[in-house]
């Protein structure tokens, strides 16, 4: 398995993002992130494709958690992409009327994002959802995580991501040749 993180920060030092990128698919990293939320009060959204979020609460269930009473109380919340992302990119919307609590102590966030890069969009809108999702993360002082798994990704698609993942948290997003070309499937 090849594995790749990364931890951006803000100005301020405080945690941003995480990004893990990996070629075999593992929720371990994810879990702890979540659990450790949940464990001390936070509400935790996962941001994903339809498989992740049922591998996410599958794996939720084994620790001894009720993943079905967590999504019920607001604890958990589960966003599927790609259909969550119109009422994301219009935060306004988001906040009134989805299961997020913007006054929540902290807020936990997970995107995985290999929907995106499974799919047939071409880089420059990958890296545009990442953007406006991450500009939405950070209006809610979330704790991010962000993974991407994807077994055609090579270790220079993989670095050239990371790069292009912290250009977009500090506000500069134009991608590197690299990550485009990776986001358009071509697996260089």
């Amino acid at each position: 398995m090849l594995s790749i993180a990364n931890q951006d920060t803000t100005a301020s030092g405080a945690s941003s993002c995480r990004l893990v990128l990996q070629k075999d698919r593992t929720l371990a990293e994810v879990s702890q992130f979540v659990i450790e939320g949940i464990q001390i009060g936070q509400q935790v959204v996962a941001m994903a494709g339809p498989r992740f979020l049922r591998e996410l609460a599958h794996g939720l269930g084994e620790t001894g958690l009720r993943p079905e009473a967590m999504l019920r109380n607001g604890r958990v919340v589960f966003l599927t992409a790609p259909n969550c992302l119109s009422s994301l990119l219009k935060p306004d919307e988001a906040l009134h009327r989805g299961p997020l609590r913007p006054n929540a102590p902290l807020l936990r966030w997970v995107s995985d994002w290999s929907w995106a890069y499974a799919g047939n969009l071409d880089g420059a809108t990958v890296q545009e959802y990442m953007r406006r999702v991450h500009d939405f993360i950070r209006s809610l002082d979330a704790l991010s995580f962000c993974t991407i798994q994807s077994a055609e990704l090579d270790r220079n698609s993989m670095l050239a991501l990371l790069a292009d993942h912290r250009r977009i948290l500090r506000g500069n997003d134009r991608p590197c040749r690299a990550a485009a070309a990776a986001a358009g499937g071509s697996g260089n």
